[in-house]
Order: structure tokens, then C-alpha cells, then sequence
């Protein structure tokens, strides 16, 4: 039985961590700043949607410090108790995340529903210069994260967040324009939920993603039938079985499996079997693996 670790791609790993965390920092201290602003502006002007904005706006400062957080544990080292290191903080952070979105959601649906039936008066004005800011703030900072989206998952996480509570910000502009010139005060908290039904689509998809990858479901993107095709594909190699993959952080995939090679090869010849196997996994997103050589069954 070998075992093998990536280091093929390590210096694009590196850079790709780089990138995220500078995103994550330039996100945080984006936000927090206007957090800032919206409490400020909301107490001033009056405005109850200022204000729960800039909590949903807290709630996503709070997730990308955990996100953020999770990469730094990913980076300790491994130990006798935690034998992969606290990779998989990545994912639990992912699944927190999604949870901290669906929570901020239901606190904004039960305010505009609470407004919806008590309206109060705002200087929509006011509330829509401030709320633009903060389109620009959130789209911004979402572009930072736009080019990992699809290769991570707390990545993902803060471009959906981000770009949520650009929809949100769009809402109370909107809201703060037609209230300016109608005095419909309703109308902010309609068009509240209406984003909210929008937000809660996007955000059970990344739940149901975390979710998986916390309970060491395959990963996405990853098909067993094809790994299994892809090992099978190499020469020498008769049979494949007990094939298992599993997710140790959001950007790392683990592969467990039985391999019966050619009775012809010796010991070494064998193992450099192994080492192409392990080669073309690495092309396929698994860059950890452990392959247990086994006699093949006899043909009757």
C-alpha cells in the first residue's frame, strides 16, 4: 500500500490562497466601513431598512472573518490527534455560513412583514443615496471573489453573500426612489421579500453543497464510475475496487482504493503503476490518495 501527496501543483496553491485571503481582508474592511455608515445613516434619518441592512451586512462581516479564520486553521500542521490538519474547518466554515444567510433572511422577512403591516415614514432620499453606496461596496467586493467561485466553496460562499446584499442594497434604492415620490411606504418591505426569495434559492443550494462535503460526500465534479474508468485506463492495471473519495477541505479531495495489477509486473514495475495512477488522479481534482495493491480474483 502507498500513500502520496500533492505537491505538483503547489506553487498555484499558494497563489490561490494568496488571492483569497487578500479578498477576504479587502471584503471585511469594505463592509465593516459601511456597516458603519448604514447604522449611522439609519439612526439619523429614522430608517428601520438601514438599519436591518447593515445587520445583514454585520452577519456577512461576521461570516467572512470565519471563512478567513478556517483558512488560517487549514494551514496548521497535522498532529497524532488530527492526523489532515484542520482542513476540513473550511467546510464546516461553508456550512456555517449558509446557515448564518438563512438566519439573516429570516430575521430581514419577519422585519418586513412587521413593516409591511405597521409602515413608518423614511426620507427615501436618504435612504436610497446611502443604500447606492452600498451597491457599489458589496459588487466591489464580490469581484474579488468572482475569479475562485468555482473553485472553492467558502469562495462561493462570500460572492453569493456579497452579491446578495447588493440585491438587498438595489432593494432599498428602489424602495427609497418610489417612496420619495409616492409616500407608499409599503412598498420597501414588498420589495424586500421579493429579494429574499431570490437570496434563499441561491443560499439552499451552497447549504446543501457544505452539507455534503461535511459528511464526506463525493465532492461535485467528481464521478466514481469515471475515477474508476480513469485508473482502469492505465496498462497494467486488471481490476479497481473500493473506490472512495472524500473532500479534506474545500479544495482538496481524498481517494481510497483496491487495485489489482498485472501478475506479470515485479515489485518495482508495480509500484510505478502506482505512481502513474496517482499522477493522472491528480489531473482529475484528487490530490490525495492511497492505493492498496491486491491479488486478482481468480477467473473460473
Amino acid at each position: 500500500m502507498e500513500h502520496d501527496h500533492d505537491h505538483h501543483s503547489h506553487s498555484h496553491q499558494l497563489d490561490f490562497e494568496k488571492g483569497n485571503r487578500n479578498a477576504f481582508l479587502i471584503g471585511i474592511g469594505l463592509n465593516f466601513a459601511f456597516v458603519i455608515v448604514e447604522v449611522i445613516g439609519g439612526l439619523y434619518y429614522n430608517s428601520i431598512s438601514l438599519l436591518t441592512d447593515a445587520g445583514h451586512n454585520l452577519s456577512d462581516v461576521a461570516s467572512l472573518v470565519l471563512s478567513l479564520a478556517a483558512f488560517w486553521m487549514a494551514k496548521k500542521k497535522s498532529s497524532a490527534s488530527f492526523t489532515y490538519g484542520f482542513k476540513k474547518t473550511t467546510i464546516l466554515a461553508a456550512l456555517g455560513n449558509a446557515v448564518i444567510l438563512l438566519i439573516a433572511v429570516g430575521v430581514l422577512a419577519y422585519e418586513s412583514f412587521d413593516r409591511l403591516m405597521h409602515p413608518s415614514p423614511v426620507e427615501g432620499g436618504k435612504m436610497a443615496w446611502i443604500a447606492g453606496a452600498g451597491i457599489i461596496v458589496n459588487v466591489v467586493s464580490a469581484l474579488f471573489f468572482y475569479r475562485q467561485k468555482n473553485n472553492e466553496l467558502n469562495a462561493k460562499s462570500a460572492y453569493l453573500h456579497l452579491m446578495a446584499d447588493a440585491l438587498v442594497s438595489l432593494g432599498v434604492v428602489i424602495g427609497g426612489i418610489l417612496i420619495l415620490y409616492t409616500g407608499w411606504y409599503w412598498l420597501d418591505p414588498v420589495i424586500g421579500l421579493m429579494i429574499m426569495v431570490v437570496i434563499l434559492a441561491s443560499t439552499w443550494g451552497l447549504l446543501k453543497d457544505s452539507f455534503k462535503l461535511a459528511i464526506d460526500a463525493v465532492p461535485m465534479g467528481i464521478k466514481l464510475d469515471e475515477i474508476k474508468n480513469v485508473m482502469l485506463k492505465i496498462p497494467d492495471v486488471d481490476e479497481v475496487s473500493h473506490v472512495h473519495v472524500w473532500p479534506i477541505s474545500t479544495t482538496e479531495n481524498a481517494l481510497t482504493a483496491h487495485v489489482s495489477l498485472s501478475e506479470s509486473l515485479d515489485f518495482d514495475q508495480k509500484l510505478g503503476v502506482i505512481k502513474a495512477i496517482k499522477h493522472e488522479l491528480i489531473h482529475h481534482n484528487i490530490q490525495h490518495s492511497t492505493l492498496e495493491m491486491e491479488k486478482a480474483p481468480v477467473k473460473k
